[in-house]
Formats: structure tokens, sequence, C-alpha cells
């Protein structure tokens, strides 16, 4: 299954809007009952709108009523805001295409 998220991330990737970093970034979030939702980041001239992969991922899974997830896959290491947004749903494994660890570990 880790492939699979990896492999979903990378594909939500494509869809990033990036144009001042140019770093596109994907993540794929399941939840406990095998829901998969996806998201990228979507940047802004104004630095905090920008709204990172892994937040997208998790609050459209959290808009379609999802509330606990057992692990996310992304593309990049997810920053300390997107590490907070996370914990608030528990502890889950987070796949890196390099390793995979538990949230609480990163």
């Amino acid at each position: 299954m880790k492939n699979k998220l990896m492999q979903l991330a990378k594909k939500a990737a494509e869809n990033a809007y990036a144009p001042y970093s140019g770093i596109h970034v994907g993540a794929a979030i399941m939840s406990e009952d095998g829901r998969v939702f996806t998201g990228c980041n979507v940047e802004n001239a104004s630095y905090g709108v920008t709204c990172c992969a892994e937040r997208t991922a998790l609050f459209t899974a959290v808009s379609q009523g999802a509330r606990r997830f057992s692990a996310i896959a992304v593309t990049h290491t997810p920053c300390g805001t997107c590490r907070q947004a996370l914990s608030e749903f528990g502890d889950m494994d987070v796949i890196l295409p390099d390793k995979t660890c538990r949230l609480s570990a990163l």
C-alpha cells in the first residue's frame, strides 16, 4: 500500500500551483476505513495564504467526513505547520520517497 500511496502523491504533485518556489508537492492520506484523499501545494504571493499539499489532502479528507488516518505519503518532508495539523488527528505513518516513519518521530 505504501507504493500505491506514494504513486498517488506523485500524481497529485502534477497539479501543484507553485509559481514562486517551483517546488511541486503532492500528498495522499489514507483514512482508517481505507479511503484515500490527495492534495497538492497551492502557493500565493502572500506566502501565509499558501496551503501545503499535506493540509490540502487532510482538509479534503475532513470535509468528506474522515477523522482518523493510518498513513500519509508526501513527496517532500512536511513542514512544522503541516505536522501540527496532522497531529491533531493522531499519530500515523508518514511515507516519504526514501523512508517511512511515524508522525511523532518526525
